[in-house]
């Protein structure tokens, strides 16, 4: 039953507030022993770095990764390792402590042992791509210190190594990861790769018979530099190392610190673009390394970015019992979302199969003994269904800087996918597949290799993937949403959110003329055939999650204020051509169908509520919500594919619902400790470690459990279980934050900014 605290409601909008909660320390990760191998590290960085920090052996190790650092393979690789090596050496004595600072974004790592103690502080610059490790004593030691590569020679990739990369299955013959650059210069290590042609990238062109238009397209791997710089304050080369880790060879190239000092500091400089010459990269490392800040400065910067950042929103759960699964579930919220802050100014997307923290993939699948470079699903491939999980949180958690990566990455590649449409089917607007590169294009291995003679070009022959074009619309609706919530002008957003519909509208009408004289059905609607339900419903007529998207983003676009008169036009023609949601009966039970008809089943995901969330349409205070409800509960596909592993999202759909006790059980589920060391490392699931739609979708159900609108109402409570203490601030539309806190099922705190929006709300418990 749902209760409206009016009278109640009164009086906590008056309450003062007595503190502003942002700091937790409790949620802290402190490991007291050291670790067993990199499936035991923690997770650090900032900006666009992630760092992986562990203490094997009395010595720290670092794996390093950097946003966009794709090779002539499309594979994200790997910067490097990092090893320390202090002497007399703390970490080798019974005192030992690692703890991630989590409200201040650093890890340090703490040691003692004869008399000796000593402390690593392992933190990024946000606003410039450089790594500290800052080292203080409490007597004079001296510090080893190597940058360490597996990449200091040409290797032929093994097959299933190329699953990494953007070949998979089709690689060449004997396919090879290039070498790197690595040598000593001005007392530090300096490496770097530089992409020679070919890459893929033309391997792709030529398959999809783009040739024509080659030079129009745009291409991210062309002469793409990616490497660094490392070094030490009073640091000198002392040799070239090699041994083996895990199951991989390679070379270290060691600094050794000058003299004893109780201080030590040492940099690692990070720069990727693309460039006519070796030289402009190392210019412009050179130029980072000369002009880079104080660390005193540079870290006072860095904190006060972290702590803007953990003011715009939090959630906290059963903070009185920190032995509870509820207060688990919130600690791995604001974990998981550090992690996806380490790329808040990344180029590139947080990729949803690791993100910045992968690690030895040994781990992961023990027949996988791979280099550290490896994951499942590749590095610069797109995969829309699983990185949308990854980012739809950022929206309430007021994290629009950490979404710009995503955003911007599809602006990028609108002119590829409009060429698409032009050179396939000489029509307008932009094609965006599943499985696209990032330059636009569908995977060269799910394009498909043994393509009939006569078979479409623009299509990919896949089971899996064939006419899935819809999964860019809820990108769309991101950029629609950022409107919403901040007031941002987004008119440089309205012709690709304009392409992406006339895709679908000028596709299917010319599809339909391919089969007859007509282009649209009786009651002159698009039909949408072929079309697909996400990978699930294959050969779908008028596919509900398309239609779904369709009718959503057309409403949402013609309400902004962006939009001229004659794209209002065409959108509000467009949107009578839509078709409608499609319907059944289970028991004499209204539900949402899948799709019109539908010819095979391929994977596992319930898209016919979609209508749910993504797309809004039913949920909490909508029409129709007793048949979005029917669908839950009582449609077969959705019981049967009902989980809450990866990128399982019925915990979101219980949420919209309303449904607190299904949201609740499948939310703490995926909330709950990983089963590793680091508890936000999820996964693999369906991908990898760590499972970044997993974390994403687990926060996306908190949050709706928590907060939901539609345009200016604000429901409070709509799926929480009142008897379970929380204390929250989330975002909502029209630049607003709402605070609440239930302690013992009552409402002890209800604070919305501006306070204007607070006529808007609406509590909700059950």
């Amino acid at each position: 039953m749902k209760h409206i605290l009016f009278l109640f409601l009164m009086l906590v909008f008056c309450m003062p507030q007595l503190f502003a909660q942002t700091n937790n320390n409790s949620y802290d990760i402190i490991w007291n022993t050291p670790s067993k191998n990199s499936s035991e590290s923690m997770p650090c960085g900032g900006g666009d770095i992630g760092m992986n920090v562990w203490v094997e052996d009395g010595s720290m190790y670092v794996y390093v990764a950097k946003s966009g650092n794709f090779d002539e393979n499309n594979a994200l690789m790997k910067t490097g390792r990092i090893k320390i090596k202090l002497s007399p050496n703390p970490f080798d004595g019974k005192i030992f402590r690692q703890q991630l600072h989590l409200q201040d974004g650093y890890v340090t790592v703490e040691g003692e042992n004869n008399g000796v103690k000593a402390t690593v502080k392992i933190w990024t610059e946000i606003f410039s791509s450089v790594a500290h490790f800052d080292i203080t004593a409490n007597k004079k030691i001296h510090v080893e210190a190597a940058y360490e590569s597996w990449r200091y020679q040409d290797r032929v990739v093994k097959a299933r190594e190329n699953f990494a990369n953007s070949w998979k299955w089709a690689a060449p013959k004997n396919n090879v990861y290039k070498k790197d650059s690595i040598d000593f210069i001005k007392d530090g290590v300096q490496f770097y790769h530089y992409n020679t042609e070919p890459t893929i990238f033309d391997a792709t062109v030529a398959q999809q018979g783009m040739d024509a238009v080659k030079d129009q397209l745009y291409n991210p791997l062309k002469q793409l530099a990616f490497g660094g710089f490392f070094n030490g304050d009073n640091f000198s080369p002392a040799g070239i190392g090699k041994g083996v880790y895990v199951s991989t060879d390679f070379k270290a190239w060691v600094l050794k610190s000058n003299k004893a000092a109780k201080k030590h500091a040492l940099s690692l400089f990070l720069y990727t673009s693309q460039v006519d010459h070796i030289q402009l990269w190392q210019r412009s490392i050179d130029s980072m390394v000369t002009t880079t800040v104080s660390d005193e400065v540079g870290f006072k910067k860095t904190q006060q970015w972290w702590k803007q950042f953990w003011d715009r929103s939090f959630v906290q759960i059963d903070n009185a019992n920190t032995n509870s699964k509820a207060w688990e579930a919130g600690r791995n919220f604001q974990l998981f979302r550090y992690m996806l802050a380490c790329n808040a100014n990344g180029q590139w997307p947080t990729k949803f199969n690791g993100g910045l923290f992968t690690v030895d993939p040994v781990f992961t699948d023990t027949a996988n003994k791979l280099t550290p470079d490896y994951r499942n699903w590749g590095g610069g491939l797109h995969t829309a269904q699983n990185q949308r999980l990854v980012y739809f949180p950022m929206i309430k958690n007021g994290d629009w800087d950490l979404l710009q990566p995503q955003l911007n990455f599809y602006v990028r590649l609108l002119k590829n996918a409009a060429l698409r449409s032009k050179v396939y089917w000489n029509h307008g607007g932009a094609c965006f597949t599943e499985q696209m590169e990032n330059y636009g294009l569908p995977d060269f291995a799910e394009y498909g290799q043994k393509r009939p003679a006569d078979f479409d070009k623009g299509l990919e022959y896949n089971a899996w993937l064939e006419y899935e074009w819809d999964t860019v619309l809820e990108f769309c609706l991101m950029m629609l949403e950022e409107e919403k919530y901040t007031g941002k002008d987004i008119s440089d957003r309205i012709p690709f959110i304009k392409s992406c519909l006339q895709f679908f509208d000028e596709h299917y009408q010319y599809l339909a003329k391919q089969r007859g004289a007509k282009a649209l059905d009786g009651n002159g609607k698009l039909v949408l055939y072929p079309g697909s339900g996400a990978e699930t419903f294959k050969m779908a007529n008028n596919s509900t999650s398309t239609i779904a998207a369709l009718h959503t983003i057309t409403k949402v676009l013609l309400s902004s204020k962006y939009v001229n008169e004659e794209d209002k036009k065409y959108l509000e023609e467009f949107s009578q051509r839509i078709p409608p949601l499609n319907f059944t009966t289970y028991n004499g039970k209204p539900i949402i169908a899948p799709a019109k008809t539908w010819e095979r089943i391929n994977n596992t995901e319930p898209t016919q509520l979609y209508p749910v969330f993504p797309w809004g349409i039913y949920g909490v205070g909508k029409p129709g919500l007793d048949t979005a409800v029917n669908t839950f509960k009582y449609d077969t596909l959705a019981l049967k594919f009902r989980s809450y592993i990866g990128w399982k999202q019925d915990n979101i759909w219980a949420a919209r619902l309303g449904l607190a006790d299904s949201a609740w059980k499948y939310t703490a589920l995926k909330l709950q400790n990983s089963g590793r060391r680091f508890p936000a490392f999820w996964g693999p699931g369906f991908d990898w470690v760590p499972d970044h739609n997993w974390g994403g979708s687990a926060m996306i159900g908190l949050q709706e459990m928590l907060l939901q609108v539609d345009d200016r109402k604000i429901f409070l409570f709509p799926a929480w279980p009142k008897n379970t203490d929380i204390h929250f601030k989330l975002n909502a539309p029209y630049n607003t934050t709402v605070e609440a806190e239930i302690k013992h099922g009552e409402i002890t705190l209800l604070r919305v900014t501006p306070e204007e929006r607070k006529k808007d709300v609406t509590v909700m418990l059950q």
